[in-house]
């Protein structure tokens, strides 16, 4: 009898593909090369580049181990520790969010709206993704991040200081702890998952995200609700908002905007799905408020 042919690369990628075809992972085929690659200490590109190649003695265990932990619908990120944003390897654990690329929206939409600002404010921080991007692209800019889970602040600390060590940490209820007039620029991907929702989300986000950083009261709004009413008072005269939103929310956060008659002006950005995603509003008393 031959002896049993040696696992290569392309076999492993196989089976741990199948395996999450069968768990019902949305791409599995991704996701195997994701952990394969994490496990060989290379690329996507490399596991495919050596799919012939023999599997490195131990690599089919630790293989196994990762494969195991995503069949059970742990997010990839949170089993490699780690989620590119902007860019930059964050890390990532079940204490923060894994940051989304509809996120970057946020980014993009602060540096358009605010090229100039100073003073800058990232609120409800998690794992500093936004924070540490607009650092990085505002070097002359003093910027802060608060978030009022400790847990969420030692991650964000931990990406800070890897990507942006100027950038401040403080722990907080959203903006109670900065005073009036402090901020040119205040940013935020807030919780907005309605209450009643949060059974119907994905296993990935409903079953392992943290739920204080998703859930926000019956209607979804909560948070953004006192960010809007809030953050007039700790911006300087015509500083701007920048807020992410949930599909569909848009016309309520809108609303919310031009009731305060704190805000001179509102714009709605679409992402790239064309879902009204995210929301900047400058402050300043609002013309249709004006007798």
């Amino acid at each position: 009898m031959g002896a049993a042919a040696m696992p290569t690369v392309g076999g492993a990628l196989a089976d741990a593909t199948a395996r999450l075809v069968t768990a019902g992972v949305a791409e599995p085929r991704a996701d195997a090369e994701v952990l394969l690659a994490h496990v060989l200490g290379t690329t996507r590109a490399g596991v495919v580049a050596a799919a012939r190649r023999p599997l490195p003695a131990g690599a089919d265990g630790a293989l196994e181990r990762l494969v195991a932990r995503r069949a059970a619908r742990e997010p990839v990120q949170y089993v490699i520790g780690e989620r590119e944003f902007w860019s930059l390897s964050l890390a990532v654990d079940p204490r923060v969010l894994v940051p989304r690329p509809e996120t970057e929206l946020v980014v993009e939409t602060a540096l358009r709206v605010a090229p100039g600002a100073r003073r800058v404010l990232d609120v409800g921080t998690g794992s500093g993704a936004i924070a540490a991007a607009l650092a990085r692209e505002l070097p002359a800019a003093g910027v802060w991040a608060s978030d009022v889970d400790r847990d969420a602040l030692a991650v964000a600390r931990v990406n800070l200081g890897r990507h942006a060590p100027r950038v401040g940490l403080a722990c907080g209820d959203l903006l109670a702890p900065f005073r009036d007039g402090a901020f040119d620029l205040v940013v935020s991907n807030p919780p907005y998952v309605a209450d009643g929702e949060l059974a119907r989300l994905l296993p990935e986000v409903r079953d392992h995200e943290p739920r204080r950083a998703l859930a926000a009261g019956p209607d979804g709004l909560a948070v953004l609700r006192a960010l809007v009413a809030d953050a007039p008072r700790v911006l300087v005269p015509g500083g701007c908002l920048v807020i992410e939103m949930g599909a569909g929310q848009a016309p309520a956060v809108r609303a919310l905007v031009e009731e305060t008659g704190r805000w001179a002006r509102v714009e709605v950005v679409r992402d790239h799905a064309g879902v009204d995603r995210v929301l900047a509003a400058w402050e300043g008393r609002a013309p249709w408020r004006r007798s």
